[in-house]
Order: C-alpha cells, then sequence, then structure tokens
C-alpha cells in the first residue's frame, strides 16, 4: 500500500477526528480509510489512534507519528514542485480558510474561475470565523478581514473591506430611522459576536469620532445570518458592503446614516513563510490581488 497516502489519509484523520469526515474530504471509503490507517499502524508496530464511538483522538505515539508525517507530506509537495516541467500546468491541492461571509459573496465564485484556469488544481476551503493554526491544519492560504493582522504571517493586502449600516423597508417603516449614532439606542441592533458585539464606532468629517453604545438583543458569529435576520426586518446590523451591496441596489435594505462612516478594515491574504511558496498558491495570490483590484463593493 503507498505509504505515502496513508501518511496523507492517517494525518487528515488526526486533524478531523472522524474517518467519515476524512473519507467524504479525500474522496475514499470509509472501509479504504479504515485500511489506510491500519497500514500506518501496522507498519510502525504502534496504536496511533483511539477511536470510540464518539470521537478519534491520537495516541502519543500516534502525535510523534503526526509530526513527522506533515514534514514528509510538505517534503513530498515541495519535489513534485520543484521537478514539474518550467512552464507546465499547476498541478496538486490547494487549502484555504475564510469567513463564512467572505466565502458565499466573493471568494467562492472567484476560485472557481481560478480552477477553470487551471484543470488540475483542486481546492479544499475551510469555512470558519476561528483562528486556526495554518502549519498544523496545513492551510496554504487563510483570507481573514482585519484592521492588525497576525504579525507572525505574512500578509498581503487584497482589498479594502467597507461597511455600511442597514435595514429592511419593513422595519423603518415599524420603528423609524436614526438620524444620527445616539439613536441607535432605541432601536433594535444585531449584533457580530466577534466584531463590536455591543459598541459601534463611527467617525464623521464634520462631527468627528462617536462610540455608541448599542442593545442587541439578536447576537450572531457570522455575518451572512445578520444579514438575512435584517432582511427579515429583525432589526439594524452593521455589514460589510461586499456582502450586501447588491440587497441595497435591489432596495431589499437601505443604508442608514449617510456620513458616519465605520472602522474601514482590510482583507488580507494571509501564509506562513515567503520561503519555497509553491507556485500554485503564488498563482493564486496574484489572481486574488487582481480579482479584488478596486474591488466595486
Amino acid at each position: 500500500m503507498d505509504r505515502l497516502t496513508a501518511m496523507r489519509v492517517f494525518a487528515d484523520v488526526a486533524q478531523t477526528g472522524s474517518f467519515t469526515a476524512t473519507s467524504e474530504r479525500l474522496a475514499l471509503s470509509r472501509a479504504m480509510v479504515t485500511r489506510y490507517v491500519a497500514a500506518m499502524e501496522q507498519w510502525l508496530g504502534a496504536r496511533l489512534l483511539q477511536r470510540t464511538t464518539r470521537r478519534v483522538t491520537l495516541t502519543d505515539a500516534g502525535e510523534q507519528c503526526l509530526r513527522r508525517c506533515l514534514q514528509m507530506l510538505a517534503i513530498a509537495q515541495e519535489v513534485e514542485e520543484a521537478t514539474a516541467p518550467a512552464g507546465g500546468a499547476l498541478r496538486g491541492q490547494l487549502r484555504l480558510t475564510c469567513s463564512m461571509s467572505f466565502g458565499y459573496a466573493q471568494l467562492a465564485a472567484a476560485l472557481g474561475d481560478f480552477l477553470a484556469l487551471h484543470p488540475q488544481l483542486h481546492v479544499d476551503l475551510n469555512v470558519s470565523e476561528g483562528a486556526v493554526n495554518l502549519v498544523a491544519e496545513r492551510i496554504d492560504l487563510a483570507i481573514r478581514i482585519s484592521a492588525d493582522p497576525d504579525p507572525a504571517l505574512i500578509a498581503r493586502p487584497l482589498a479594502e473591506c467597507e461597511s455600511v449600516l442597514v435595514a429592511a423597508p419593513a422595519y423603518l417603516a415599524r420603528m423609524g430611522r436614526p438620524a444620527q449614532p445616539a439613536d441607535l439606542a432605541a432601536h433594535r441592533c444585531l449584533g457580530h459576536a466577534n466584531f463590536g458585539r455591543s459598541e459601534w464606532r463611527f467617525t464623521h468629517a464634520q462631527a468627528g469620532a462617536q462610540a455608541v453604545s448599542v442593545p442587541t438583543r439578536f447576537t450572531a458569529n457570522d455575518a451572512v445570518v445578520l444579514m438575512a435576520a435584517a432582511q427579515a426586518g429583525a432589526g439594524i446590523a452593521l455589514q460589510p458592503t461586499y456582502l450586501v451591496r447588491p440587497l441595497l441596489q435591489a432596495g431589499a435594505l437601505e443604508a442608514l446614516l449617510p456620513g458616519w462612516a465605520p472602522p474601514q478594515l482590510t482583507v488580507y491574504a494571509l501564509y506562513p513563510s515567503r520561503r519555497h511558496l509553491a507556485p500554485a498558491v503564488r498563482a493564486l495570490l496574484d489572481f486574488l490581488v487582481q480579482r479584488f483590484a478596486g474591488a466595486p463593493w
């Protein structure tokens, strides 16, 4: 049995904690995933995974094995890329992570167009709001929106991220329209669990900066959920324009407090190191920079 493939399967099971999840991610039958892991354990003469009905965890031997497997898989990928013919087609798999809202609104379509240009490439996108260890999770590229990206990572700006206060016409007809930030205290506000849950900040060219404590009876950790709630008339939401621009153009949502600007963030592509950057990762970076240059949102 191919030991390199067995290492790849074992590493994926160790990271997902599930034979079924690895079966789906790697397009293998669950029985084949089990066989690869069993082959690894037989080869090394040690039990690598502790299996229960609810979860799969690493044994001490498995933890040591996982570190070495990740190193060997990285070396194997570098060898494959280094020996590829100059100017040849890009191939292999790219592992990315981004937020649900950016993946839904922008990245999914961009990746579809990128893959159309490189038919031998594969992309595995992990949609997550939480912090991810890029090295441990073997993530090639993280797309994150921030004012202060992780200094331990290389950060390449892709686009500016502006935000806007929005509400549905039905909500405004029922509750009225705020004329200034202080008026938000009397409204139903929809808060993002990770960004300014109960305090929203604004700047105005003449009035300066203001921070407003807002009542948030409904919070969620994803902008798409808050957008849907706002569209349903549940309240006022602070939303990225890359997500809600189509709804504003269609009149399903209305922008509030013109002249008052929430803090502007930046969409970054983050990766661990400039050394040995895979050609496919570099090609995707360049593609995304060009794709989002002067983004209309």
